[in-house]
């Protein structure tokens, strides 16, 4: 779906998943630094919008998701994952009660499928389930914004900032009022600063929650009755998981950076070195330079130099090994 914000001056497509709104508008360090001084907005509009009602929304949602959300209050944002029956990550949403609605905004193109699941799990419980994307757009509003949210909008708040599910007919008018606006690359190396997986960039078909640091976040341990929680128990009281996320802070000579799923090397073991991880999502920080996060195997010391592709690469945990 193409947001009506791809014609403000400066703007440049993103590709791929995020097709549909703008990579930036112009001087991608410009708005990186407005998003992380509290002003302007993100348009997010190519998410998936996904609505739950009925008086067992929350009580039948607890029992499919990863979260504790059967007592969530009205207006508390939290996340979850629905995962597969081996404990993969099949789903991440991100999700806000408004006192008769559960809203989720999800990644682009997951809507279909995560409805479809959700309809095939409802049985006898008093719900429904709807896409809202062609009626609803989410804007991101960055942590310490003092931009108002028009009257009615359904505010989802957190540390990073607030999420505003919105008339999809509204979204020009507002973007007059809030910005200056700020593309996905932006956001994207905000996200990446703070350790912040994504469905998809992070995650494969085999990723399980504490990979990627998502225990706690998006993962309720004591809580019980969802699909693949034995896996998240297993992992949690008797192991570790086989891989962890890193935070990598790359070689700033580089002209390119290293793309999704360029292999890591331990830099000790030379050109023919095994592969030890991937580069999942890498972007250029206004502060730090270019860097990335990744998924490595957790036996790789902490304190390895790594190489992805051509690139030095120094780590910082994020997962403990």
């Amino acid at each position: 779906m193409k947001s009506p914000l791809l014609s403000l001056p400066g703007a440049v497509p993103a590709e791929g998943v995020d097709e549909g709104v703008a990579a930036h508008y112009g001087d991608l360090f410009r708005e990186q630094r407005a998003l992380a001084d509290g002003a302007g907005f993100v348009d997010l509009s190519h998410r998936g919008v996904v609505a739950v009602t009925g008086e067992d929304r929350l009580s039948w949602l607890h029992l499919l998701l990863t979260q504790h959300v059967s007592e969530l209050p009205v207006g508390e944002a939290t996340e979850a994952l629905i995962l597969s029956a081996h404990g993969h990550i099949e789903h991440a949403l991100y999700l806000v009660d408004d006192g008769t609605t559960v809203w989720a905004h999800v990644e682009p193109g997951t809507q279909e499928a995560l409805i479809a699941y959700l309809e095939s799990m409802k049985f006898f419980y008093r719900v429904e389930v709807a896409d809202r994307t062609a009626d609803f757009a989410v804007v991101h509003l960055p942590a310490g914004s003092i931009a108002e949210a028009p009257e009615g909008a359904v505010v989802r708040e957190t540390a990073y900032g607030r999420d505003l599910f919105l008339p999809r007919a509204d979204l020009e008018a507002y973007a007059e009022k809030a910005g200056p606006a700020a593309g996905l690359l932006a956001y994207e190396a905000l996200r990446v600063e703070h350790h912040r997986p994504r469905l998809g960039f992070e995650t494969d078909h085999r990723t399980i929650p504490h990979e990627l640091g998502w225990i706690g976040t998006a993962v309720h341990l004591q809580k019980g009755c969802y699909r693949g929680q034995e896996t998240v128990a297993r992992v949690q009281n008797l192991g570790k998981p086989p891989r962890r996320l890193v935070f990598l802070h790359l070689d700033g000579s580089d002209v390119h950076l290293p793309p999704h799923g360029t292999e890591i090397r331990v830099a000790d073991e030379g050109e023919d070195g095994r592969k030890i991880g991937v580069v999942t999502t890498s972007v250029r920080h206004f502060e730090l330079g270019p860097v990335a996060l990744a998924l490595v195997k957790r036996n790789v010391p902490a304190d390895a130099r790594l190489v992805a592709g051509e690139t030095a690469a120094a780590q910082e945990v994020i997962v403990e090994p």
